[in-house]
């Protein structure tokens, strides 16, 4: 494949990015292949331009042009690498659809990544979020990530422990960030059901379910949940949850919880508290408020959508005027989730 008829000038990425905000990329490749992303590297480093990374345009926000390469990736690809009794390895394309991953997992009797149904986004970007939804994370799966630095060319191999994982944290958002492009992920999932259910939500779900419980159930109800709480982005444009679920002492929710006995909140293995930046931002009356174009979704409060013409700048402040809303009533700062491009 020719690079240089790969390579176009000055394309729209209204489409690339799921919140539809307007923006416009110096140079656009769309990568299908390992090979095509080494090319599409070595070309911006010959010409000394910057170089950002799209995936499916789900947990950003561009808040500009940008400047540089915008690279697409679109590798695509799934096969099972090593297998022993309990265990497969599963080689995953980092183009590839999230949620079609999970239901192609499931359909061959991987298990481990159900309850990670209906995310949107693609592979890629999964280790650098750390997704993770109902109780479970993706670096409970994963085995390591292979990537290009974008700088040198050289192909490395990340193992779960380089990836420095946390609560949607990683390496990829910190030391790394901007300076690897992921070309595939590797997990490891089980061969027989090891099924998460202990997530207030999903049992609930489940409760009274007659029929045995199997791992496409609860894939089924994680889908039901989500299409209930959270818009459909081809519909209502919007980035998934805008804030992160803040991290808070135990001191500091039981003094929370003696003011609000009905705070939603979860303990933590290390000794923190989780609280609902949902409950917070709903509890502070911001759910279905609207700013011109842009608004608080009706049904999930940690949802900021675009309602048609909504741009950037006005997302970002209705989120700054959240944040200082939530802090002035509960003296908690939320994070956002997206990562904001193009300032």
């Amino acid at each position: 494949m020719n690079l240089a008829l790969c390579i176009q000038q000055d394309v729209p990425l209204t489409t690339c990015n799921t919140l539809a905000l307007t923006s416009r990329a110096e140079y656009f490749c769309r990568v299908t292949s390992a090979e095509l992303l080494c090319e599409a590297l070595e070309w911006a480093r010959n010409k000394c331009l910057p170089v950002t990374c799209l995936g499916g345009g789900s947990n950003i926000v561009l808040a500009g042009d940008l400047r540089g390469l915008v690279l697409l990736i679109d590798i695509d690809g799934m096969q099972a690498v090593e297998r022993d009794k309990d265990m497969v390895q599963v080689s995953i394309g980092a183009g590839k659809n999230w949620d079609e991953t999970v239901r192609h997992c499931l359909a061959r009797g991987w298990h481990g990544l159900e309850n990670l149904a209906l995310i949107p986004g693609k592979v890629g970007a999964a280790p650098i979020q750390n997704i993770g939804a109902y109780g479970v994370e993706l670096s409970e799966s994963l085995l390591a990530v292979r990537a290009i630095e974008i700088d040198t060319g050289e192909v490395v191999t990340l193992s779960k422990a380089d990836c420095s994982f946390g609560y949607r944290d990683s390496v990829f958002k910190g030391p790394l960030e901007n300076r690897v492009a992921i070309m595939e992920i590797i997990l490891g999932l089980s061969t027989t059901p090891r099924l998460r259910l202990d997530y207030p939500a999903l049992a609930r779900e489940l409760d009274g379910l007659s029929s045995p419980l199997t791992a496409e159930l609860v894939y089924a109800a994680v889908c039901s949940i989500r299409r209930r709480k959270l818009p459909d982005p081809a519909v209502l444009p919007n980035a998934g949850s805008f804030f992160k679920n803040p991290l808070v002492s135990d001191d500091v929710a039981k003094a929370l919880l003696a003011r609000y006995p009905e705070l939603v909140c979860f303990p933590q293995d290390d000794g923190r508290v989780k609280l609902a930046a949902g409950w917070l931002i709903e509890r502070a009356g911001w759910k279905g408020r609207r700013r011109g174009g842009v608004g608080v979704h009706m049904e999930q409060a940690l949802v900021l959508v675009n309602y048609g013409g909504g741009t950037a700048q006005q997302i970002l402040a209705l989120a700054e005027e959240i944040r200082g809303d939530i802090r002035d009533q509960f003296g908690i700062y939320l994070e956002l989730e997206p990562t904001v491009l193009g300032l």
